[in-house]
């Protein structure tokens, strides 16, 4: 078997680490062999549920040791993965389960007290046969299971008439170019795309992270970063089976939790954005706790103080701390600092870009910027995935005829070859972590009967690093409130989106062609 297939990945960390801890979660802890043995059992459930290869699995759930069962037995089954953000509202999911025909959906209740499978309620998805439901708190299922729904053992129980033969005659049967799961990303028409990305380039990508990072055989890796984000699922989910870590699931950030996480379960790897470190490091109990197991921080997605990162040396005794740079149609990476990069560095660039991966920076012409010179950043190699899901137009538009990813930053490459973010030609910003694109935002807020028009910009916030602003025109004779229309938002967005602050106005700035400027809007924000 090919080993550069995501089945063929469990199966040779499996021989090669055995016995030794895979997966730690809670009371739950399992062996590498012990982990690909379940992932064949949910694969054959899967194939026993009428999975046929191709079709497309989603899985709606925090992270824990279900999740990486039953996104490695999708795949193993011959299955694409769609993971799907736990902040979704029921029209986000929809949308996605629609878009991919998802024919199986893996999700959960009583996390945060959230019933998942109510909020699809009056979706109309005509693809999706099967529903498994496990309860987060591991407590006796309270909804009865139907022709449609399923506990997680009675689905399981399914498998057992399938051969474990067929299932591996499907694994065996990838092509490393097969795509292996759709990553949707907002765009700035206010729709998700799916990035379809594949299993070759992403082992090879995620060998060169786990290089990079200094990840060895017996770190324990305290998974943070949602597995239905790049970070969490190629950084942290393949690089420990690349590499025979241990996989600590966290279903939430909460600072007390990872304290006591890393200090119980002797944490060395911890990657997570400034917010996270920032919050440790702060945390007026923080002395309470052992944390000198931790070795490896990897940081990114937005601005990181330099301050941060001496402190990260200086009070937890850090020896590697990284920052990188990349986005989901990269297959979430392309550049990466090194180790013995000076703390201005990491703090100030993205890195150099890794093995087997080109940037460039160009001007409005499309040629290249000197040295120092700010541009558009580019992106070619093997990591740029294999296009949007069902969307020519799309995709065309964002890798072009010479196979350079066109990221939408701005930034510039100086004489070493590091990168620096600078600015973005989009309007997107980043919230805690997570991509908001503001025209899915305005969106959600033109459906209310009292808007009339609205432009969503970014404002800066002390703990999320960027928040929402909307800046509101209403209809002539209505009356709305803030705080009312964040309630709007809230039951319709995911809780990253909600603009966090709202500006009534009587006109929006506009442009001689009439586009609204947003640059005055941010302009008027940072002086207020």
């Amino acid at each position: 078997m090919d080993t550069r297939t995501l089945p063929a990945l469990v199966e040779a960390a499996a021989t090669a680490f055995g016995g030794r801890e895979a997966v730690v979660d809670g009371p739950t802890r399992i062996s590498f062999t012990g982990l690909a043995e379940r992932v064949d059992g949910f694969a054959r459930a899967l194939v026993a549920a009428g999975v046929a290869p191709g079709e497309r699995v989603a899985v709606w759930a925090p992270n824990g040791w279900r999740w990486i069962v039953a996104a490695f037995g999708a795949v193993r089954a011959g299955a694409v993965l769609v993971p799907l953000n736990t902040r979704y509202r029921g029209a986000e999911a929809g949308y996605v389960l629609r878009r991919t025909a998802s024919r199986v959906l893996v999700t959960v209740d009583g996390f945060l007290g959230t019933d998942y499978v109510g909020l699809l309620a009056g979706e109309e998805l005509p693809h999706l046969r099967t529903v498994v439901v496990y309860r987060h708190d591991d407590a006796s299922a309270d909804r009865p299971e139907t022709a449609d729904v399923r506990g997680w053992d009675g689905f399981l129980a399914g498998g057992a008439a399938v051969a474990a033969e067929e299932v591996a005659a499907r694994a065996a049967a990838i092509d490393p170019d097969d795509v292996s799961d759709i990553f949707f990303t907002s765009g700035t028409t206010g729709r998700p795309k799916g990035a379809m990305l594949a299993h070759g380039p992403s082992i090879a990508l995620y060998t060169a992270w786990s290089e990079l990072a200094g990840l060895r055989v017996g770190d324990r890796y305290l998974l943070v970063n949602p597995f239905f984000h790049t970070f969490g699922h190629k950084a942290g989910l393949l690089a420990c089976l690349l590499r025979g870590a241990t996989m600590v699931p966290q279903p939430v950030f909460d600072v007390g939790t990872t304290l006591a996480l890393v200090a119980r379960e002797r944490i060395t790897v911890l990657p997570g954005p400034p917010t996270l470190y920032a919050a440790i490091l702060d945390h007026p109990d923080r002395h309470r706790f052992d944390l000198g197991t931790l070795r490896v921080a990897v940081t990114g997605a937005t601005t990181v103080p330099v301050i941060l990162i001496e402190r990260l040396h200086a009070e937890l005794a850090l020896p590697r701390v990284l920052t990188a740079y990349g986005l989901t149609e990269s297959t979430g990476t392309a550049t990466m600092c090194r180790p013995g990069d000076s703390p201005e560095t990491v703090a100030t660039r993205c890195g150099a870009p890794v093995p087997g991966v080109e940037i460039a920076v160009t001007g409005p012409a499309g040629a290249p910027a000197p040295v120092g010179g700010p541009g558009e950043v580019l992106i070619r190699g093997y990591n740029v995935m294999r296009g949007y899901l069902d969307d020519e137009a799309a995709t065309r538009a964002a890798v072009d005829a010479d196979g350079w990813l066109h990221t939408g930053d701005v930034g510039v490459i100086d004489a070493r070859g590091y990168l620096r973010i600078t600015d973005r030609l989009t309007d997107m910003f980043i919230t805690g972590g997570f991509n908001v694109y503001p025209a899915e935002v305005e969106q959600a807020l033109a459906g209310h009967d009292a808007v009339a028009e609205v432009a969503v910009v970014a404002a800066p916030d002390g703990r999320l690093g960027e928040v929402g602003r909307a800046v509101v025109v209403l209809r002539p004779g209505r009356s709305v409130d803030a705080e009312e229309l964040i309630a709007w938002c809230r039951v319709r967005l995911a809780n990253f989106k909600v603009p966090r602050r709202v500006e009534f106005v009587p006109a929006l700035p506009r442009n001689a062609s009439g586009k609204v400027l947003k640059s005055v809007l941010r302009e008027r924000g940072s002086a207020g």
